[in-house]
């Protein structure tokens, strides 16, 4: 009856597992970066044979994969040519993203081995999804590695709906630099008089938006058709 048990919840643990894992891949698609299909639309099934051991417990440590950014996201990260730059560096790189095989409490070591695992590897981003929150020590980490790599980090819990499909919720379409600033210049708009969205955000947080940064957001109106927006990142 225990062993019944156990594999009952293993196998919940799994299923909660493959929807986290499909929204994650959802959303590093909607960033811009290459995934295949297949990779992104698994279904429970050949999650379930290629991410489980042989007792049908969850393999985490399987599920870590990476992603290069699209020629049309390598275009809109790339800042313009200027005279001391005329070559601009893309702002953007390889993705890496890690399912954490420890289910305790987030610390400063567990932290430390993720960035350093980033930065050894250049990737120049990170996603971290862990089943526990992070302590206060480890989000400092964090905040102080920016410059170098992008982390962010997310709780398996809140990937298990992608919100993005929700009816409710518009489309959200970030501006490039181009974009952002022939948009202040169209409407004679200072940024800071942009309408604002958090940075923590679970939209933001989605698409990973950077302070600074502009989103477009399309709705649909009865009366006006399709109508746009423009939200500056705070």
């Amino acid at each position: 009856m225990e062993d019944d048990s156990r594999q009952g919840e293993w196998a919940k643990e799994v299923t909660r597992l493959w929807r986290a894992w499909r929204t994650v891949h959802e959303m590093v698609e909607d960033r811009g970066y290459e995934l295949a299909e297949e990779e992104v639309k698994i279904s429970l099934d050949r999650f379930r044979q290629e991410y489980t051991n042989a007792d049908g417990s969850p393999n985490r440590a399987k599920m870590q994969f990476s992603a290069r950014p699209s020629e049309a996201m390598i275009k809109k990260f790339t800042p313009p040519p200027t005279p001391s730059n005329p070559d601009p560096a893309p702002e953007c790189g390889t993705i890496w993203v890690e399912f954490l095989q420890d289910k305790g409490s987030i610390g400063v070591g567990l932290m430390k081995k993720f960035v350093q695992h980033c930065a050894a590897n250049n990737f120049k981003a990170g996603i971290l999804i862990t089943a526990a929150a992070l302590s206060s020590q480890a989000r400092k980490v964090i905040s102080v590695t920016q410059q170098y790599t992008q982390i962010e980090c997310f709780l398996e819990e809140d990937l298990l709906v992608n919100i993005t499909h929700h009816e409710l919720v518009p489309k959200h379409i970030l501006l490039s630099r181009e974009e952002k600033s022939a948009l202040l210049k169209r409407y004679h708009l200072k940024e800071t008089q942009l309408p604002r969205i958090l940075q923590k955000d679970p939209i933001a947080r989605y698409l990973g938006l950077k302070r600074g940064q502009v989103v477009k957001i399309i709705r649909n109106s009865e009366t006006a058709g399709r109508y746009a927006s423009y939200r500056l990142c705070v």
